[in-house]
């Protein structure tokens, strides 16, 4: 079975749930120009989740390869990988690694850390479980969606640019779009 009910919530089953990278997509979104918005996708990523008995002991670890960003905007791309953004010549990885999950009602929150630039803060995501589904061949797919948002300055992502009118060219806050579906290991 690979879903369970705990506490009234349906859950994955317990075991090890592979991150699919065929077909998840992890994003920021920025404002630019202080009123548009600009989605870059990073292309190249590894991570498990790690379902425990107790849902509130799972464990979710992420590893992304920081050159994968995407904006479809080659001069923009090279720019976020530079050191005025993600600096991938020093800093190849951002990673996240879970150090808790909370629960409230249908609500859950995966708090942990990323590291990017080489420094990490914490973070909460906010997590919908939206179920098990097997695909064509009878596989398993557990599906989540995550969002957070993060303040880029605590990483010392600090370049921006002011603009005439007022404001900056880039916003302070970005926010990450995780849609995903993970299978489970044997």
């Amino acid at each position: 079975m690979s879903v369970r009910s705990v506490g009234g919530k349906n859950v994955p089953a317990v075991g090890t749930w592979a991150i699919d990278p065929t077909h998840t997509s992890i994003s920021a979104v920025a404002r630019h120009l202080m009123v548009s918005k600009v989605r870059g996708s990073f292309g190249t990523f590894s991570g498990t989740i790690v379902v425990a008995e107790d849902p509130k002991d799972s464990s979710v670890e992420v590893v992304i390869d920081a050159a994968s960003i995407d904006t479809k905007v080659e001069d923009r791309d090279n720019h976020l990988r530079s050191p005025d953004f993600l600096d991938v010549e020093n800093h190849p990885q951002l990673t996240f690694k879970s150090t808790s999950i909370e629960a409230d009602g249908d609500d859950w929150t995966v708090i942990g850390d990323l590291t990017m630039r080489g420094v990490t803060h914490p973070v909460e995501l906010d997590v919908e479980f939206l179920g098990v589904m097997n695909d064509p061949w009878g596989n398993p797919k557990a599906i989540f969606e995550a969002e957070a948002k993060i303040d880029r300055e605590q990483w010392g992502l600090t370049w921006n640019a002011p603009l005439e009118t007022g404001g900056v060219l880039v916003s302070k806050e970005f926010k990450i779009d995780i849609a995903a579906q993970a299978a489970l290991q044997a």
